[in-house]
C-alpha cells in the first residue's frame, strides 16, 4: 500500500510539473510570437526630379499612385533638401547637416573633414538606429555616399565602365549599405547609372555581373523592393525600407511605350508648360490662390519658336517624362504589395527628391569618370552634342537642359545645386492610413527638412538615439521630429536651417531667408511669406537683417566644417 501510494503520488507530481511546463512554454511561446505593432517605414527618394513634376503638385506626369498617397495624406509646400545627389542622402540617412556627416561635396574624399565623400564614424543611419530597435531593414537603388574607386589608368576605367572587364569593389566595403545597417540591398554603389545596364550593381556586397532580358533598372529597383516587402511581412517585426531611385536623373533612357504618351506633350514649349502647371498646383491647393507666385522664366527674353533644336528638346522631355511615369508604376506596385501583405494601414510612406530637377548638360560631358563610352556588346554610346540622335535608347546619353528645368521646378527660380528655392525645396507626400491625422489630401506649409527624417522615426520606433555607437561618439541629431505636423498640430520647428554647396548658400529664419549664388556672390534677402519665389531682393531695405543672417550662417559653417571650402569635383 506504501509503496503503490507513493507511486500515484509521484505521478501526480508527474503530471502536475508536466502541466505547468506547458503552461509556461505556452505563456513563453505566446510572448514571443506576439506581434511588433509599431509601424513600418518606407522612405521612397525620385533623383533630380522637380518640384512640379508630378500630378498632385501640377506635373502633366501620369502619376496616378504618387497621387494616390497625395490624395489619402499629406502633402508639404515648404520642404527641403541639400540641393544635391549625395549631400541630401548624407543628411536624410544620418539626421545630421551634410557637413557633419563628411558628405559637404560629393563622393571623392578630399582629406577635409566635412568633405570626406562617405558618412564618417560620428554618424549613426537611420538603418543601424531602427535595427537596434528589432526592426528588418532593407534597401534597393541608389546609394552614392560612399568613396568612388576610380582606377588611375584611363582606359581601364573606361573599359570597366563598360562592363568589359572586372575590378575590385566599387567603394571600400565598409562603406556598403549592408555595412550600415540594412539586412539586405540591391542596387548602385556610385550615382549615375545606364538604366538598361547600370554600372556598380550589386547585391550585398556581391557585384551582379548578369542581368536578364529586357532589364529596366527602374522596374528592377521597384519590383525588388516588393519583393523585400513580402519577405518582410512574414516576420512578427515592423520593417524599414529605404528605396532611392533613379529616375528622373539623366542619362535619358525610358521605354518606348513610356515615351510614346508624351512624344506630343512638350511642343507647345517652356512657357505653355510652366503656366499649366502653376495653374493646376494651385488649383490643387498647393500654393494659395490670391497671390501669383510664377516667377519670371529663366532667361525670358528667348522665345521658344526661335530657339534651335526645340524638336529635340521637347523630345527629350517627353522621355524624361516617360522615366517618371515607370516610376509611379512601379510604385504602384509597392502599394500593391503593401495591400496584399496586410502592412498598408500600418505603413508610413515618405515620398520625396533629393534635389531640384537638373540643369546639366549631360551630352556635353562624353565618357568617363561615371559615364561609359561603350554598351556591353561594344556598341557605341552617342553623347549628342549636335543634338541629332534623339534621346531615350541604351546607345545615347543626354538630359534635358537649362530651360526644361525651370519648368519642372514651377514655379521656382533655378534649380539643382543652388540653394534657391528650385534647388533646394522638394515635394513631400506623407502617407499613414493610422498615424496621420492632419486631413486627407490637405497641404501644410510647416517647414522641415531631410534632416528631421531621424528624429522622426527615433519617435515612431520608441528608441534612443545613442551617445556612441560601434565605439565611436555620435554627433547628437540636428532633425525635429514631424509627427506634430501628422498629427495636425504645430510644432515647435527649426529657429534656423542652413545649406552650403558648391556654388550655393543660404539660411532661413522665420519668412527670412538669406541666399546667394556662391562666396563671391552678394547676399540676397527674401521674405518667403510675402515672396515664395524670391523674386523681391530686399537686402538694400533691410541692411540688418542681412547682418544677423549673414553672421548666423558664417557661424554654423564654421562650427560645421562648411570653411575653407575645398576645390569641388563633382561625380554625379
Amino acid at each position: 500500500m506504501y509503496n503503490l501510494h507513493t507511486m500515484k503520488t509521484k505521478i501526480y507530481t508527474l503530471k502536475c510539473s508536466f502541466c505547468i511546463l506547458l503552461l509556461l512554454t505556452t505563456c513563453c511561446y505566446g510572448q514571443s510570437a506576439k506581434v511588433d505593432k509599431r509601424p513600418n517605414i518606407i522612405i521612397i527618394l525620385a533623383d533630380d526630379m522637380g518640384f512640379s513634376d508630378v500630378g498632385c503638385y501640377g506635373g502633366e506626369i501620369q502619376t496616378p499612385n504618387i497621387d494616390y498617397l497625395a490624395e489619402k495624406g499629406l502633402r508639404f509646400s515648404q520642404f527641403y533638401n541639400a540641393s544635391r545627389c549625395c549631400p541630401t542622402r548624407a543628411a536624410l540617412l544620418t539626421g545630421l547637416y551634410n557637413h557633419q556627416a563628411g558628405v559637404g561635396n560629393m563622393s571623392f574624399d578630399q582629406q577635409k573633414p566635412g568633405y570626406r565623400g562617405y558618412l564618417k564614424e560620428n554618424t549613426i543611419t537611420i538603418a543601424e538606429l531602427l535595427k537596434t530597435g528589432g526592426y528588418k531593414t532593407g534597401m534597393v537603388g541608389k546609394w552614392h555616399v560612399a568613396n568612388t574607386n576610380v582606377l588611375p589608368d584611363k582606359k581601364e576605367h573606361l573599359a570597366w565602365l563598360n562592363h568589359q572587364n572586372d575590378k575590385p569593389e566599387f567603394a571600400p566595403l565598409e562603406q556598403y549599405p549592408v555595412n550600415r545597417g540594412f539586412d539586405k540591398y540591391y542596387g548602385n554603389i556610385w550615382g549615375v547609372v545606364n538604366f538598361f545596364d547600370p554600372f556598380s550593381l550589386v547585391n550585398g556586397t556581391q557585384p551582379v555581373k548578369d542581368i536578364p532580358k529586357n532589364f529596366y533598372y527602374t522596374d528592377a529597383i521597384n519590383d525588388t523592393a516588393s519583393a523585400y516587402i513580402r519577405e518582410f511581412s512574414k516576420s512578427k517585426q515592423p520593417f524599414f525600407l529605404y528605396v532611392a531611385q533613379t529616375a528622373p536623373h539623366w542619362p535619358l533612357h525610358a521605354l518606348p511605350q513610356d515615351i510614346k504618351k508624351y512624344e506630343n506633350v512638350y511642343k507647345v514649349g517652356w512657357d505653355a508648360i510652366r503656366e499649366q502647371r502653376y495653374k493646376k498646383m494651385v488649383a490643387k491647393g498647393v500654393f494659395p490662390a490670391d497671390k501669383n507666385l510664377l516667377s519670371p522664366r529663366y532667361n525670358g527674353e528667348l522665345k521658344w519658336e526661335d530657339y534651335p533644336g526645340k524638336e529635340w528638346e521637347a523630345y527629350a522631355m517627353a522621355v524624361r517624362a516617360a522615366m517618371v511615369d515607370r516610376m509611379d508604376q512601379g510604385i504602384g506596385r509597392i502599394i500593391k504589395t503593401l495591400r496584399e501583405t496586410g502592412e498598408i494601414d500600418n505603413t508610413l510612406i515618405l515620398f520625396l527628391s533629393d534635389n531640384g530637377a537638373s540643369c546639366d548638360d549631360a551630352q556635353n560631358y562624353g565618357p568617363g569618370l561615371d559615364r561609359p563610352g561603350e554598351t556591353r556588346s561594344g556598341k557605341q554610346i552617342i553623347y549628342p552634342v549636335d543634338k541629332k540622335v534623339l534621346p531615350g535608347p541604351e546607345t545615347t546619353f543626354a538630359s534635358t537642359d537649362t530651360m526644361w528645368s525651370n519648368v519642372a521646378n514651377t514655379p521656382f527660380r533655378f534649380w539643382k545645386m543652388e540653394s534657391y528655392e528650385g534647388g533646394i525645396c522638394t515635394p513631400l507626400i506623407a502617407f499613414w492610413p493610422k498615424g496621420i491625422r492632419a486631413k486627407q489630401g490637405s497641404v501644410t506649409n510647416q517647414v522641415g527638412h531631410v534632416l528631421d527624417f531621424m528624429a522622426t522615426v527615433q519617435e515612431m520606433a520608441g528608441v534612443s538615439y545613442p551617445a556612441e555607437f560601434k565605439g565611436n561618439k555620435i554627433t547628437p541629431t540636428e532633425g525635429v521630429s514631424l509627427l506634430p505636423v501628422f498629427k495636425n498640430e504645430k510644432r515647435e520647428g527649426h529657429e534656423y536651417l542652413f545649406f552650403e554647396h558648391v556654388r550655393g548658400r543660404a539660411v532661413r529664419n522665420g519668412d527670412w531667408k538669406l541666399v546667394s549664388l556662391g562666396e563671391k556672390r552678394a547676399w540676397e534677402l527674401y521674405n518667403l511669406k510675402e515672396d515664395r519665389t524670391e523674386t523681391h531682393n530686399l537686402a538694400a531695405q533691410h541692411p540688418e537683417m542681412v547682418e544677423k543672417l549673414k553672421n548666423k550662417w558664417l557661424e554654423w559653417a564654421n562650427a560645421n566644417n562648411v570653411l575653407p571650402k575645398p576645390n569641388a569635383r563633382a561625380i554625379e
